[in-house]
């Protein structure tokens, strides 16, 4: 059996598309087309549906990807194991939460880049939703996710943590006065929010949506940074994680709001798929997220 149409067929069954797969591979859609059906031809089976343009996999289809995988992985590890040590390099795809970059590209990544001169990182920044869309269709290498606790046997979680999160406001705010405020109280304020269903807002959102109540923000913008500096100078409040605001808390400039009866369970993990094959360029990457984007007494 010809390893490279098990390849083939796993790029195919991945992205659903044989254009996709024959721009990925950087082959002809018709040396796509020639594999497949060498493949088929060769386990006397049909492993595709084609339907209106759409590639589906067939019964068979799906417990021969089981396998092609396997084989795929075998072949990998084997090479690895032969063949002399070689420099790392090569291309990672990694799809995060807009919020966690600054705490994932800090001084620390050029002694990486350093480390891994070979090694080329594409950061997505994306809500949770679109990133296992990415990782399912296999468009990303792994995810770096700021959500509820995913529990799917699917993924294998390479780290993972419980996110503190608070409502913040700058120092000179009247609302430092006030030892407590009522959820009530607390949607009546002015509101700098990061995007509409991403991550915690989305969670936020939905808490409060429980109690029939709903936050309007004047201003909504990704940057975490930048939402901070604005409550820094008094222009409202905002619902953050606390790596994001912990250090101008300590220094004075914002303090956390003491919220009656509203919690949320926020957590950070890093995840791939079960059936990815974890190339040496990826392993080094999840190393080095696990090491910047996680406390250090945090455990796998």
């Amino acid at each position: 059996m010809d390893i490279k149409n098990l390849k083939t067929f796993i790029h195919v069954a991945e992205l659903g598309s044989f254009t996709k797969a024959a721009q990925k591979l950087n082959f002809s859609q018709s040396t796509i087309s020639f594999q497949i059906k060498q493949l088929e031809s060769e386990l006397n089976s049909q492993l595709f549906e084609r339907i209106n343009h759409t590639v589906v996999l067939t019964e068979k289809g799906r417990k021969v990807l089981k396998y092609a995988h396997q084989m795929d992985r075998m072949t990998q590890e084997l090479k690895n194991t032969i063949q002399e040590k070689q420099t790392i390099a090569g291309d990672v795809q990694l799809a995060m939460a807009d919020s966690l970059c600054n705490s994932l590209l800090k001084e620390d990544f050029s002694v990486f880049r350093k480390q891994y001169p070979g090694i080329t990182l594409k950061i997505i920044t994306a809500g949770t939703e679109e990133m296992f869309r990415l990782i399912n269709y296999n468009q990303v290498d792994a995810i770096l996710t700021l959500d509820n606790h995913i529990y799917d046997t699917k993924y294998i979680i390479v780290k993972e943590e419980k996110i503190q999160m608070h409502f913040v406001a700058g120092i000179h705010s009247p609302l430092h006065q006030i030892n407590t405020i009522s959820v009530d109280e607390l949607v009546q304020q002015p509101f700098i929010l990061t995007e509409k269903g991403m991550s915690y807002r989305r969670l936020m959102d939905e808490k409060l949506a429980e109690m029939s109540l709903e936050v309007k923000p004047f201003l909504e913008i990704g940057s975490t940074s930048l939402i901070c500096s604005l409550i820094e100078q008094g222009m409202g409040i905002s619902f953050l994680p606390d790596y994001v605001t912990a250090k101008k808390v300590k220094s004075g400039k914002l303090f956390y709001l003491n919220v009656a009866d509203f919690e949320i369970e926020v957590w950070k993990q890093l995840l791939y798929h079960r059936d990815k094959w974890v190339s040496p360029q990826m392993e080094s990457v999840l190393q080095y997220c696990s090491n910047q984007a996680f406390s250090h007494n945090t455990k796998k």
